[in-house]
């Protein structure tokens, strides 16, 4: 029997088939087309989570993590709009559609994962209330063939919206209210697997996630909050020759979210609409802004960058 078996291809002989490919040369062929390396990118498609009867929870706003009570038609046309505008800038648009109804903050999918060149990295949201929401976001990762390479574990917290790519080799991390020491350690050995650095940063205490306070819109182009960015993520920035253009405080940033935003390409956004001085001040620096209206969607304390789960760009 033994010779019989000896040189087939099940036992590595002649018509053995070597998987010589890397993971991401796989991907589009073995997998699903996904992958990230940048924040400015073409942006090829996004996962979304339309929002439905889930939000009656905001009722009690400080209960579900919210600002105020929502109305959910206006919340659903608010989020149609969005998608619309993603789809009308040539970028695919794919929803996590739970099989049961969700937790309240299931819309905000920057939070769920973030998006690396061999496929995503699933979070682990940080409070109670959220606690479950990334099963449906791995299972709707699951169906359209992206791979997930990490799974932060343990008592470990991480949520997307703490990860930033830097350049092409570097994410800035931040830990925080949302991100542990313990997450943000497994996220970082994940990352350097694939030969990416990571730079770890505190967040101020009283801020939420470091999307909020910091914005990669060209190769040599960042938007910063002031105060709000900690110097080790200015030097890293700085180190790398990218410019860092900070954005004053105002009414339009810290309460009709100017900030909140997502990059189309280089030097192209989409942002909330209503914010003329500050779309004024991008547009000065030589970015093209795309906006929408989103100040229904923005009484749960988030907008676009929250609501967008990055899955490919160029």
């Amino acid at each position: 029997m033994t010779d019989k078996l000896f040189n087939t291809s099940a036992y590595g002989g002649d018509g053995w088939s070597p998987r010589i490919e890397s993971l991401d040369e796989e991907l589009g062929t073995v997998w699903g087309n996904c992958g990230s390396r940048s924040e400015y990118g073409r942006l090829k498609s996004v996962l979304l989570h339309r929002p439905g009867s889930e939000l009656g929870a905001s009722v009690d706003p400080e209960a579900a993590q919210m600002l105020d009570v929502l109305d959910i038609e206006r919340a659903q046309k608010q989020h149609d709009g969005i998608a619309q505008a993603y789809r009308d800038a040539g970028v695919a648009v794919h929803y996590v559609n739970p099989p049961t109804q969700p937790a309240p903050n299931q819309m905000f999918v920057a939070d769920l994962l973030f998006m690396t060149p061999e496929g995503a990295i699933l979070a682990r949201p940080a409070s109670t209330v959220r606690a479950g929401e990334e099963r449906w976001v791995a299972r709707r990762l699951a169906d359209l063939g992206i791979p997930i390479i990490r799974t932060v574990c343990g008592r470990g917290t991480f949520e997307g919206a703490d990860a930033i790519w830097i350049d092409s080799k570097t994410v800035i991390l931040g830990c925080g209210l949302r991100t542990n020491s313990e997450g943000a350690n497994q996220v970082t050995s994940t990352l350097n697997e694939m030969g990416v650095d990571v730079v770890q940063v505190d967040l101020p205490f009283g801020t939420m996630h470091l999307m909020g306070m910091l914005r990669i819109v060209d190769q040599d182009l960042a938007l910063a909050r002031p105060i709000r960015l900690v110097h080790r993520g200015v030097q890293a920035l700085q180190a790398r020759g990218i410019e860092i253009k900070f954005v004053p405080d105002g009414w339009e940033v810290n309460h009709n979210k100017a900030f909140n935003l997502v990059s189309l390409g280089p030097r192209e956004i989409l942002m909330v609409e209503g914010n003329p001085k500050t779309k004024a001040l991008y547009e000065s620096w030589g970015i093209t802004c795309h906006t929408v209206p989103t100040d229904e969607l923005a009484k749960a304390a988030g907008a676009i960058g929250c609501l967008t789960g990055i899955l490919e760009r160029e």
